[in-house]
């Protein structure tokens, strides 16, 4: 599988039935293997062999590409994060390890969520002396971490005009003035797939839950494309999760649930009790396809129009990918750069 196929819907992954044990640790010869081992992991937690299955995506290439490393990153956080007494010594049998990846490592930490991530950072330089910035970055805040993630309404139309309103405020000005968060995108989702895959545990699909909105927004095109993947892999993976399945069941009847989560939650749960999960995709396309012809609907309700921009091309990959299409030749480049995620877990079985 390529790339451009990966796009569909990031962070799909085949989440199996529940097995006795997990996959025996060996020599991985292949990126298939551990996917297979990762996807069994939750079911029956191994942490002491993580660092060994660490080097083997380092030594199969699985980091060279930051935009597809996202599953990989998360899933070492949400073991660090997991074993808390062990993290240390996890960390350090990770090593020796190119110093080209050691960025997984540091960003893997920061995003453990583990009471003590900031000692573990900093014990950590010793062993990645060339990522010191970075772990600095981490430790004072000038990088965010995945707690910070910031899920939020969609901007008003007031909103837009007080960002297209400068008031002699400059570009670099408005932007120290934000507090540093974590803004979702695709490598994002993926990463929480990551931590759900190394723990188990219902946090990220809360977080997840969280997006499904987006998914019915009528205003930004990347809002509608993570929104529209975070619904698409529920569904997806919920079809072959039974624990996930129920997961999102008890998260509907939870009583502080907004109304349009609710609504996502009950079109998704349909949506995998029936593996009907093609429904989900074309209303992704229409959604998509009405926004790349009648443009913005706060731009469309003050009577202006603008080009909706490079981020339909990237959703056009998607949907291509979706739906067999990818020969169309629509270019899928996103910033300059080919769309990636997390291909390996985009499975056909």
């Amino acid at each position: 599988m390529r790339y451009v196929i990966a796009a569909l819907f990031s962070a799909l992954i085949w989440l199996g039935p529940a097995h006795a044990a997990p996959s025996p640790v060996k020599e991985f010869l292949s990126s298939q293997e551990i996917v297979d081992w990762i996807n069994e992991y939750r079911h029956k937690p191994n942490p002491g062999a993580v660092p060994k299955v660490v080097r083997a995506i380092s030594r199969l290439g699985g980091f060279k590409e930051p935009e597809a490393a996202g599953v990989y990153i998360g899933f070492i956080a949400g073991v660090l994060g997991n074993n808390p007494g062990r993290a240390e010594e996890l960390i350090e049998k990770i090593f020796p390890l190119p110093t080209a990846d050691h960025w997984v490592i540091v960003r893997a930490i920061a995003y453990s969520g583990a009471p003590d991530w900031k000692y573990l950072l900093y014990k950590s330089t010793a062993l990645m002396p060339t990522r010191r910035l970075m772990i600095d970055k981490y430790m004072d805040g000038r990088m965010p971490t995945l707690a910070s993630l910031k899920i939020g309404p969609a901007p008003t139309m007031m909103d837009h005009l007080r960002d297209d309103m400068s008031f002699g405020q400059t570009p670099e000005a408005k932007k120290s003035a934000k507090k540093i968060t974590l803004e979702p995108n695709q490598v994002v989702l993926d990463t929480l797939w990551g931590y759900y895959l190394g723990t188990g545990s219902y946090g990220p699909i809360f977080r997840i839950i969280e997006l499904l909105p987006w998914s019915k927004d009528r205003d930004h095109v990347d809002r509608l494309t993570v929104g529209s993947m975070a619904k698409y892999t529920l569904a997806s993976n919920a079809a072959r999760d039974e624990g996930l399945l129920s997961m999102l069941k008890a998260a509907r009847k939870a009583k502080e649930q907004p109304k349009d989560t609710v609504t996502a939650l009950n079109e998704v749960i349909e949506a995998a009790e029936t593996a009907d999960t093609g429904k989900i995709r074309q209303e992704a396309l229409a959604s998509i396809e009405n926004l790349k012809v009648k443009g913005p609907a706060y731009k469309r309700d003050m009577n202006t129009w603008a080009k909706v921009g490079q981020g339909v091309i990237a959703v056009g990959c998607i949907v291509a990918a979706a739906t067999g299409q990818v020969e169309l030749g629509i270019p899928c480049v996103v910033g300059g750069s080919l769309t990636s995620a997390a291909m390996y877990y985009v499975t056909d079985r």
